[in-house]
């Protein structure tokens, strides 16, 4: 709490605009910090550490018998700021809840004046999209009511995930294994895997060859050409596979044989090449539009390797601000769970200017850029994700940012500011290349001697105009599928042009089939089929990859048997819960519901009739034996006993029948094949054993061989090299929270103080 936060420079800080005393209530510290810089001394400002109320953790807390009303209760974890927000309230002439921008903060400014009885003629809804003085100042000028809209429909989600939940948990923990869950939406999710996976099993691939010719002009520069057309028929073939969430285009040749591809490379060694065509044009490519959530966790996860769960944790902690020296805590982005476009006038005007000044004119389009979303349900009131101010380059803060701070909001900034940046122009070259075999040139018609076949190679080149918004920014997704010719440099060439073969290239492939989901490409199909929202995809994927539904090897999401076993089981008797435009109604319905176009508890009975029906059947047809692991066929080498195969969120593994009485466990590659610890040539420093590699979920890292008698580990780096870390040293600080000694230890990102009394007392600071 801060009764007096302290006074930033000039206009920064915001007066008072109510006579007496006003109070703001936000839900974190670090959002709280940054907004007590701009505010004046009639505020006081108090952060609730998020939600106060929810349902029940250990009953269904919905009466199902009266319109679904729902009972909340206070949350362990607010009732030790209940007392402090209560008597704050008391002493406030005027109370303004300024949670997140989103249903999710609605919802919870809801629940803060509902918990707190506040007056409603002394409470206010204040909402902004970017934390900085102009923002809080027009909300403070503009203050609403709570949108009761956007609460309900926030709480028809909640409580229809609670009744999925509560009901089908209970069912899948009697059919199939103690401890699982089943959700509304992470079971379709969780489906789209599964049905890939055996897409992918199902998948019959195709060899074929395609050819190219290395051609020179004279003595000009080699470039390459490749077969297209064999007697005017091309040889590229396509076929379209109907998948269960979209198509799938597989591309191959007419050429199937290693022997046609032998006899044709024969014939065009002696054929005449000369160019047939040559077309020369201007292309231009636009800028992609700034991020939404969905779009930053999918480059995220593409550019930087980010969980879609880290880059919303980090995107956070830039939007409620981060300590730049003497600016003090500054807010660097705009609120980061939204699915619209919009940019305010202000920032484009602020970003065009920027541009001006840093790359010139020509690199600005004629009018300000203005960017549509087709996500289904955008709220298009919101803005896209930016920085708060296009003149804060990403090189002049990363001082005071955390590595994985710094790179975010480079991804952020960049894909802002390039797309308010003009057009990427290219000069685009297309040759037509006739290839005649036989011993004299080709007709004028084009056909061969003695009327033989001929053959049509294509080659293509680009080369950059006018590098506009690519002097910023280049889209991953467009870089990876770039075809690898298309960038060559081409020779001034001209129709007739006679060619030189240098050599041809035939090279063989095998069609390849559909590519599993990664987390970038499954929030791409969630997004594209109106699945989830904002601020759902992170817990989505946090879900059933800790839930063992899927585990993630080398960011590829493969399904665990335990995962086909559920997804199997609520297709048969819950098919409208894996469906995915079912799912994607009741999200259109949710969307309606916050534009009051339906009323709450109507969507969740028209869903919940049929279901609990089913539910009903499932519990008496559903006779399957429960979900175990199966036998590998492999004895434990310490008990004899048979070794399971298991899987977890980090892999499949080997572990012993008997189980906890025997620890053996072995740990399985992508391939399946066992991962052996390795004896290597260090000995261990407590008992003098030899130590062995092993493999664990952060990767290879030195054990003792005595274990489990020693328990000694060591860090190794990416060259396998031991990294020896210093012991801890005793410190003359003491923990606020339990008084003992406070231990120096050194992590990978530097020093740090921990507890002496750990793990009792879990005190963890940066070391100063």
């Amino acid at each position: 709490m801060m009764d007096s936060p302290p006074k930033t420079a000039g206009n920064d800080v915001i007066r008072g605009r109510h006579r007496g005393h006003s109070l703001v209530i936000v839900e974190s510290p670090t959002k709280q910090r940054t907004i007590a810089k701009f505010l004046g001394h009639g505020y006081t400002i108090i952060a609730t550490l998020g939600h106060i109320r929810d349902l029940p953790s250990r009953t269904l807390g919905v009466d199902e018998e009266n319109n679904f009303e729902p009972q909340y209760v206070i949350l362990p974890k607010a009732k030790k700021v209940m007392p402090a927000l209560k008597e704050a309230v008391k002493k406030a002439d005027k109370v303004y809840l300024a949670t997140d921008f989103d249903r999710e903060g609605e919802a919870i400014a809801w629940h803060v004046a509902e918990a707190l009885k506040v007056p409603a003629d002394r409470m206010a809804r204040i909402t902004f999209h970017e934390i900085t003085p102009e923002a809080i100042k027009e909300s403070l000028e503009h203050p609403r009511d709570v949108d009761m809209n956007l609460v309900h429909s926030q709480q028809a989600r909640r409580i229809l995930d609670r009744l999925v939940g509560y009901k089908l948990s209970p069912l899948l923990w009697a059919k199939v294994r103690k401890g699982l869950s089943a959700g509304r939406v992470q079971s379709v999710a969780l489906r789209l895997i599964v049905e890939r996976e055996r897409e992918i099993g199902a998948f019959k691939s195709q060899a074929y060859w395609t050819l190219k010719a290395e051609l020179q002009k004279g003595k000009d520069t080699v470039f390459e050409a490749a077969l297209v057309e064999i007697d005017g028929k091309k040889i590229e073939q396509t076929t379209v596979l109907k998948l269960f969430a979209d198509d799938y285009r597989v591309t191959t040749t007419s050429l199937v044989d290693a022997k046609t591809v032998e006899s044709l490379a024969d014939r065009l060694k002696t054929a005449h090449y000369r160019v047939a065509k040559v077309t020369r044009k201007e292309a231009r490519r636009s800028p992609a539009p700034p991020f939404m959530t969905a779009t930053l966790q999918q480059d995220s996860s593409r550019r930087l390797g980010y969980s879609a769960v880290k880059t919303m944790v980090v995107a956070q902690q830039l939007y409620e601000g981060v300590d730049l020296g003497d600016a003090g805590s500054v807010g660097l982005i705009t609120y980061m769970r939204t699915d619209s476009l919009n940019i305010a006038s202000v920032a484009q005007a602020e970003a065009r200017q920027f541009i001006t000044s840093r790359y010139g004119k020509e690199f600005l389009p004629e009018s300000p850029r203005i960017y549509k979303s087709k996500s289904k349900g955008a709220q298009e009131a919101h803005e896209a994700i930016r920085p708060t101010s296009a003149a804060r380059t990403p090189e002049s803060i990363k001082a005071f940012l955390s590595t994985e701070q710094a790179r975010l909001y480079d991804l952020i900034w960049r894909r802002f500011i390039a797309s308010q940046m003009a057009d990427a122009v290219f000069d685009t070259v297309g040759v037509d290349i006739d290839a005649s075999p036989g011993l004299r040139a080709p007709s004028p018609e084009g056909r061969g001697v003695g009327g033989e076949a001929t053959y049509l190679f294509h080659a293509s080149g680009r080369t950059v105009k006018a590098p506009g918004f690519l002097k910023v920014y280049t889209d991953s997704e467009d870089k990876e599928s770039a075809d690898k010719t298309e960038g060559q440099k081409l020779p001034d060439l001209s129709e007739k042009d006679p060619l030189n073969l240098v050599r041809l290239l035939p090279e063989d492939h095998t069609s390849e089939p559909p590519p599993r989901f990664n987390e970038a490409s499954l929030i791409k199909m969630l997004e594209r089929h109106g699945i989830g929202r904002p601020s759902t995809y992170a817990p989505i994927l946090q879900t059933i990859i800790g839930r063992g539904y899927v585990r993630d090897e080398n960011r590829r999401l493969f399904p665990s048997d335990l995962g086909a076993h559920v997804t199997d089981l609520l297709i048969g008797h819950f098919p409208e819960i894996v469906d995915l435009s079912f799912t994607a109604r009741i999200e259109g319905e949710l969307d309606e519901i916050a534009q009051g176009d339906a009323q709450w508890p109507a969507v969740i009975r028209e869903f919940y009739t049929p279901f609990i029906k089913e539910l009903a059947i499932a519990n008496t047809a559903i006779t399957t034996k429960p979900f175990e692991p199966k036998e590998s066929g492999d004895i434990c080498e310490k008990c004899g006993a048979p070794m399971l195969l298991r899987e977890s969120r980090f892999g499949r593994y080997l572990s012993c029948k008997t189980y906890p009485a025997c620890k053996n466990k072995i740990s399985l590659d992508s391939s399946g094949k066992k991962v052996m610890p390795e004896v290597t040539d260090k000995t261990c420093e407590k008992c003098g054993k030899p130590l062995v590699k092993r493999f664990g979920r952060r990767g290879p890292f030195l054990a003792c061989s005595g274990y489990p008698e020693c328990k000694t580990t060591y860090s190794v780096d990416k060259e396998g090299n031991l990294v020896i870390k210093p012991p801890p040293q005793m410190t003359d600080k003491k923990c606020e929270k339990c008084s003992k000694p406070m231990l120096l230890r050194i992590g990978k990102r530097g020093p740090f103080l921990t507890c002496s009394g750990f793990p009792r007392c879990r005190n963890l600071k940066k070391a100063a």
